[in-house]
């Protein structure tokens, strides 16, 4: 593999609006706020309801998880299911979309864990080089 095989082809830069209709940057824009990834990964354990979630995802406020919670139904990556009751009983779980998502996310975490130390070592030392100049 020859270095130019990794770096894309350039692109102008985008119109405000126009990254709507990129796939990736419409995806990454779900997978990268903070709390859409933790919710999948914890949902790839099977089905949860509501409250089990809320304490499965560390320090995520009620209103955040019903958000959250919304868009990736939105999205399709999650379904939600709502069982007539007193109170009612409101579970989630992944959609064959959602479950599709776990291979490449695992292996995404797997990299930040395998990598994260040269990541700090690396923040240190521009961090104090920084310092110095």
């Amino acid at each position: 593999m020859k270095p130019d095989d990794l770096n894309p082809a350039p692109v102008a830069p985008a119109r405000p609006g126009q990254h709507k209709h990129c796939p990736v940057r419409d995806v990454l824009d779900r997978l990268g706020d903070k709390w859409s990834t933790l919710i999948l990964v914890t949902l790839a354990q099977g089905p949860q309801r509501f409250n089990a979630l809320a304490r499965s995802v560390p320090d995520i406020s009620r209103r955040m998880l019903t958000e959250t919670l919304r868009h990736l139904e939105r999205d399709g990556l999650i379904w939600r299911e709502v069982t007539p009751s007193t109170p009612p009983s409101v579970r989630y779980g992944l959609t064959p979309l959602g479950n599709s998502l776990m291979p490449p996310l695992k292996g995404l975490i797997e990299w930040a864990q395998r990598h994260q130390p040269k990541i700090l070592a690396a923040r240190t030392r521009f961090d104090g080089s920084r310092r110095k100049a």
